[in-house]
């Protein structure tokens, strides 16, 4: 080959690398670029039908909204992708906030780190019931985390008798008003919850250890991964998470409701699903999930802004959720 050959090949060398990255990149990340352009759809529709969906007002709202579940939607993805799914996610965060605020306001008193820690310690502990029923009692997911969901939905208002906690202290309140630097906390909590989140998943063992599970258990097992415990483990998380964004809630409102954290199962999945994780575990990114969780908010938020009926609001949820495991789905076949 002449010189002038060879220099021309060189040259042309560097373009075919970046567009075989951009092509790896797409494929691999297929689900999640196809949700982001919805998202961004979503929004240039939104922002010409309902003028004030752009106000700055509107926008903190969203994130107000997509807040607390993001937060346990990062525990939601942790436990999909091992394989499982978590049903009581609402009735941990509501039992956990319950029973903390009972704790911290008993005998007319405001004992604020109390309250906090005992509702963390919950959350925890009935997030590490569930995982260690599912890994050592070798049962299904779906049915320990249902009949979780009924206990612990049931738990909250027999301790608080179907009775709300108002008066909230301000210490209290700190998590979900509170702010730094000009920023919300519960946003800093939110972005925080994703980072560390996904610096677990690509970059420590234990993070791995859960895309294995969720691939293929059997051959982690024999990989020499203790399968039980890092099956535990993502719902211990998701314990906690629950009991942050209760805290969360609660805080911003001023009152701890017996229903805190309703529907938030189902929400927490759709948009773990919307994101492109995948039900089977094994596949999926909590970049992905940070776009459904912001798709369904927006969605929400959108529909509540063009004044549709409530009762059609969960038929769009629903819709989006279908539509994303068939992309998912069909995507999954054509690799």
């Amino acid at each position: 080959m002449s010189e002038p050959a060879r220099i021309r090949n060189a040259q042309a060398e560097p373009g075919k690398t970046q567009v075989s990255q951009a092509s790896r990149f797409f494929q691999e990340y297929r689900v999640e670029t196809a949700m982001f352009g919805a998202l961004l759809l979503l929004c240039i529709v939104l922002s010409l039908a309902a003028p004030n969906f752009l106000t700055a007002g509107n926008l903190r709202n969203v994130l107000w909204q997509v807040a607390a579940l993001g937060i346990i939607a990062v525990g939601q993805t942790f436990v999909i992708l091992t394989g499982g799914i978590d049903l009581s996610v609402g009735g941990i965060a509501a039992f956990s906030a319950m029973a903390g605020g009972l704790l911290m306001t008993r005998g007319g008193g405001e004992n604020v780190v109390l309250g906090i820690v005992a509702t963390l310690l919950i959350g925890l502990v009935v997030g590490l019931a569930n995982g260690l029923i599912v890994s050592y009692g070798k049962l299904a997911a779906f049915i320990v985390t249902l009949g979780m969901m009924s206990i612990t939905t049931s738990l909250t208002y027999v301790i608080s008798d179907a009775k709300s906690i108002v008066g909230l202290p301000d210490g209290y309140r700190v998590w979900g008003k509170g702010e730094l630097g000009g920023i919300p906390l519960y946003l800093l909590t939110f972005i925080l919850a994703f980072v560390l989140g996904h610096i677990f998943l690509t970059r420590t063992k234990p993070g791995r250890f859960i895309y294995a599970i969720g691939s293929n258990e059997e051959a982690a097992r024999l990989s020499g991964v203790n399968v039980k415990m890092y099956k535990t483990l993502p719902y211990a998380i998701t314990g906690v998470l629950c009991a942050v964004a209760a805290i969360i809630l609660s805080g911003k409102l001023g009152a701890i409701d017996p229903d805190t954290g309703d529907g938030y199962q189902l929400r927490t999945i759709a948009a773990v699903v919307i994101g492109g994780t995948s039900l089977f575990g094994g596949k999926g990114t909590l970049v992905g999930t940070l776009i459904g969780v912001f798709l369904i908010g927006i969605l929400n938020n959108g529909l509540n802004l063009l004044r549709v009926n409530a009762f059609w609001q969960g038929t769009a949820v629903g819709v989006v959720i279908i539509l994303s495991v068939l992309i998912e789905r069909l995507s999954r076949e054509r690799a």
